[in-house]
């Protein structure tokens, strides 16, 4: 799957860019349709904050967002809430249908 990780005030060693790259990765077993991702990495005074936009074939992206003292902290804020979005997501476009009827009905 495609990164793009971007740096604003700030850089990133390759040990975090590595760490992003698997995460991104794992969020394929909730959605076999994530094509690819943008990762922002922004330093403020005693903040760090991460957006992550998450492409999905045939539907909209999907964006989260967090703040910590560290971008790692951050980083695994902004996963955890995009597998629950992608969760919830997957979750309300399952079939959910009756089963069919058996063949042997009440007779009356």
């Amino acid at each position: 799957m495609k990164v793009q990780i971007t740096t604003r005030h700030c850089d990133v060693s390759d040990d975090l860019r590595e760490h992003t790259q698997a995460q991104i990765d794992k969020l394929s077993r909730y959605d076999p349709r994530v094509g690819s991702a943008d990762v922002t990495y922004t330093e403020e005074k005693h903040t760090r904050k991460v957006d992550v936009v998450v492409h999905i074939d045939g539907a909209e992206a999907v964006v989260a967002q967090a703040e910590a003292r560290e971008f790692r902290t951050a980083l695994d804020k902004a996963i955890d809430r995009l597998v629950r979005m992608l969760k919830r997501e997957r979750q309300q476009h399952r079939d959910h249908s009756a089963p069919p009827l058996s063949k042997h009905t009440r007779e009356a």
